[in-house]
Formats: structure tokens, sequence, C-alpha cells
């Protein structure tokens, strides 16, 4: 799972546990002016990952790391009984993070409103 931290400049995803070893992230930290919205999304478990490097893929069960597909870079930290939500990206290392957080709808509210803020 993972925390969404918010302040002025920056919205930070932070891995907790061993999401952090898994994923070989402790945090990923971004700029407002980067982020270009969230959604909650539960279906996107389903959708292909793509390659694999580095990080955890147990089929449906976990997928922790950063993938590749369809030449993107994606960051997901989300398990098969999680909340996942989608936080798009520009000009990052990441183009999208996909991660489970306890409260997905109050977590996206959240991030929309700071990105347009």
């Amino acid at each position: 799972m993972a925390r969404v931290m918010i302040d002025q400049a920056t919205m930070t995803v932070r891995l907790e546990g061993l999401h952090q070893l898994w994923g070989f992230k402790r945090r990923i930290t971004v700029p407002w002016d980067h982020v270009r919205g969230a959604t909650v999304d539960p279906g996107v478990v389903a959708e292909p990952k793509g390659l694999r490097s580095p990080g955890l893929g147990l089929g449906r069960v976990a997928t922790i790391g950063t993938f590749y597909r369809d030449g993107e870079r994606h960051f997901w930290d989300v398990t098969a009984w999680g909340r996942p939500i989608v936080i798009e990206l520009a000009d990052e290392r990441y183009d999208r993070l996909v991660v489970e957080v306890a409260d997905p709808h109050a977590t996206v509210d959240a991030i929309n409103a700071a990105a347009t803020g």
C-alpha cells in the first residue's frame, strides 16, 4: 500500500512496509505542474502490465515496481484485494502511477483539487 502526501509544491507517493523493498522505491515525488490528474479504477488490476524491471510480479496477487508497456514507464504498487488509483503524469520518469491507497475517493479528490489549484 502507498500513502499520498500533498504539500503546496509537490505530491509524494510513499510506499509502506515491504513494498519499499519489492518496488525498489521508498517514495516518488512529483511537482504539481507534472500531475495531470487521478482516477479511481478498480479494473486497472486486470489490464496487462508489460515488462517488469525491476519489481515483483505475482500474477493477480501483487504487482509492485516499474513496468514498461507501449513505450511508457509505469510504476505499480497494487494487490488483488486493494483499492487502486491511477495518477497520470507528464514530463516525469513515470508516465503513470498505479497505487493502492486506504481511501481511494478521498485521495483522488485531494490530488485533483491540488493539481488544478
